[in-house]
């Protein structure tokens, strides 16, 4: 039976009226849940906190590296000069760190100067390829024996440092170069790089041109803090202060030591005495320990007992803490390696390990003997 326009009219507007009914009903249903998600989502971005975390580093120093006549003759090859075998002993030790400075102590101006001894120093430039192949990362060259070439040997070791990519701090080329404060980046950790001289054995720096080597001038160290602190997370300074084969820091020594603490610096790396000065832990503003090592003595060089042929690589394991959105470095903890300088009638100059050395019959001193003279609890 066939249904009648009527029928049919109803029919139809029956159907469109459910279908509009339940669209509405399935809106209704999807806005709040809708919603609902747009609110979830918002407080996840609301309630988002801030985490911590850490990073860590070694960093490292060694003492003066310091080229007399006996060690580079012993170096001499047919084509120039090598350095390696005397840093082969020590070489996993210098490895171990994640950023090693070495103290250049006579300047690496090269052979188109004249090489030369003490008093007025001048060294072959192989020893950077040395003791990069060793391990080290960086070298500070402000020291009494700075200007003992004068400028032409500092620009020529300039020169070298760069041609090497070794990065430098205490002699400059410009006045930029000496504006341009040293900031290595160390496993996310800013560590500032800073070296000062007391005195450059009575020879006078060149008229206008006071850029070329850092005097140890308080003053200048607290500006230079003050430019590095919002730059970095540690400042380290290397002093090249204090007196001669003296086993033990001077006056002077400690009262910049604590000034210099207080003023910013966490570690001070010190040089110049020739022989091994301990170290002590001082207070900082902000209740946490600085580090001072008085003197790391020699590294590598010709001088020969009175403790003068004992050095060493102090190694400080630091922490970089981000909480909360503050952000502090600390010192974990500092350990001296000894190491002892051997040679054979002026010949055959090696660093060693000082037990290994001492395992050898080289010294009679001991690891155990040169820490408990250098190390001050904290």
């Amino acid at each position: 039976m066939k249904l009648s326009k009527l029928h049919y009219g109803i029919v139809v507007t029956v159907i469109l009226l459910a279908s509009i009914a339940a669209i509405l009903f399935f809106q209704k249903k999807q806005i709040p849940q809708s919603q609902s998600s747009i609110s979830i989502h918002q407080n996840k971005l609301l309630n988002v906190v801030t985490k911590s975390f850490y990073s860590e580093a070694t960093i490292a120093g060694i003492g003066d590296i310091l080229i007399h006549d006996t060690v580079y003759e012993d170096a001499k090859t047919d084509t120039g000069y090598d350095f390696t075998p005397a840093l082969l002993p020590v070489q996993s030790l210098l490895q171990k760190p994640d950023f090693l400075i070495a103290n250049q102590e006579s300047i690496p101006g090269g052979t188109e100067i004249g090489i030369s001894t003490y008093p007025s120093f001048n060294s072959p430039q192989e020893i950077i390829d040395a003791l990069m192949k060793a391990g080290v990362d960086m070298v500070t060259t402000a020291n009494n024996h700075s200007l003992d070439r004068g400028e032409r040997a500092i620009l020529s070791a300039i020169d070298y440092y760069e041609k090497k990519n070794l990065p430098y701090t205490g002699t400059f080329k410009s006045p930029d170069d000496k504006a341009n404060i040293r900031i290595v980046t160390v496993n996310g950790i800013r560590i500032a790089v800073l070296a000062y001289a007391t005195h450059f054995n009575g020879i006078n720096i060149p008229e206008g041109k006071d850029y070329l080597v850092s005097v140890l001038d308080p003053k200048q160290v607290h500006a230079d803090m003050e430019k590095a602190k919002s730059k970095s997370d540690l400042i380290v300074l290397a002093l090249h202060w204090g007196d001669e084969y003296i086993r033990q820091p001077n006056d002077i020594q400690k009262e910049l030591a604590s000034e210099f603490i207080q003023g910013g610096a966490d570690i001070i790396l010190g040089h110049h005495p020739h022989v091994l000065q301990p170290m002590e832990w001082i207070e900082k503003p902000d209740g946490k320990q600085g580090l001072v090592i008085y003197s790391l003595g020699n590294f590598l060089s010709g001088q020969i007992r009175d403790y003068k042929d004992i050095g060493g690589m102090i190694e400080i394991k630091i922490k970089k803490e981000l909480n909360g959105g503050d952000t502090t470095t600390t010192i974990q903890e500092a350990k001296l390696h000894p190491t002892f300088t051997s040679s054979t009638n002026n010949k055959n100059y090696r660093v060693y390990p000082l037990d290994e050395a001492n395992n050898k019959g080289l010294t009679t001193h001991s690891y155990q003997e040169i820490n408990e003279f250098f190390h001050v609890p904290k």
